[in-house]
């Protein structure tokens, strides 16, 4: 696809990752929340089959884990039934779906995960609501890119980096679980890797900055004073999986982390 003879749609224009799509997509047709509600099935069909695009990028999530253990009826809906209305739309009209999905939607047993590995017993309301949006995509439409990411920090939203530095300033120190691995993702650079994607075969794929770390080590590259502590001594109410790390198998390599978050620290100081 060459952007400028493509007709694309960002759903979720406005969130964290939805900020970055926008500047790597400039001529897209951008809606928010407040233009779309992903869980209205007519209005969903409506919209798009009005809009007509070619290309659906699908940013909008309920990313909360905390709050979707609370809402669950509203986390299903946004990540779960909403994917799919968007992907009937999709098939209605010829388009194809790029979506992004998560981690969480396996149960951290294994060390790492392939895009072929199967999800299986999430273990938080999150990662089965993830993981239902997953399938009501591949149920409606053969045209598709799930696009699984993991610990995603962006300028234009709330995310870890932030936090660090927000707790960094009111506690002398600030405690970070030390024994769950994942890998950090900078929303520019996944915003960047989208245009690559969408020239692949439908499928999943797993898409996240090099570079693999547990929180506290994260914390450590943002922060002086991180203290490292066990899952037990944080407990929360959303279980976390030990380990969520995404090998991505499919398309070329992203840099590391360390150098994305320099960017990332350098941008939001400017």
């Amino acid at each position: 696809m060459v952007v400028g003879t493509i007709k694309t749609l960002i759903i979720g224009a406005d969130g964290m990752l939805g900020f970055d799509l926008c500047k790597v997509f400039p001529d897209a047709v951008k809606l928010t929340h407040k233009d779309i509600d992903i869980t209205d099935k007519e209005q969903v069909m409506e919209s798009i089959q009005k809009i007509n695009p070619d290309l659906v990028i699908n940013s909008a999530a309920y990313t909360d884990v905390e709050g979707c253990e609370d809402h669950q009826e509203l986390a299903f809906k946004v990540n779960g039934y909403g994917p799919g209305y968007i992907a009937e739309a999709c098939k209605e009209i010829g388009a194809t779906l790029i979506h992004f999905s998560t981690d969480y939607v396996f149960d951290g047993s294994k060390k790492e995960y392939i895009e072929s590995d199967t999800p299986a017993d999430p273990i938080n309301v999150y990662g089965r609501s993830k993981l239902l949006g997953e399938q009501k995509i591949v149920e409606n439409l053969d045209d598709y890119r799930i696009i699984r990411i993991s610990w995603l920090f962006g300028i234009h939203g709330k995310n870890f980096v932030e936090t660090m530095l927000r707790l960094s300033g009111e506690m002398s120190q600030v405690k970070v679980v030390n024994d769950q691995f994942g890998k950090p993702t900078y929303t520019v650079d996944l915003a960047n890797k989208i245009l690559e994607i969408s020239e692949l075969e439908t499928g999943i794929y797993h898409v996240t900055n090099e570079g693999i770390c547990s929180w506290y080590e994260f914390a450590s590259a943002i922060i002086s004073n991180a203290v490292p502590c066990t899952s037990e001594e944080f407990l929360r109410k959303a279980r976390r999986p030990k380990y969520s790390v995404l090998v991505n198998t499919k398309t070329s390599s992203m840099r590391h982390w360390k150098e994305a978050l320099k960017d990332y620290l350098k941008e939001r100081n400017e």
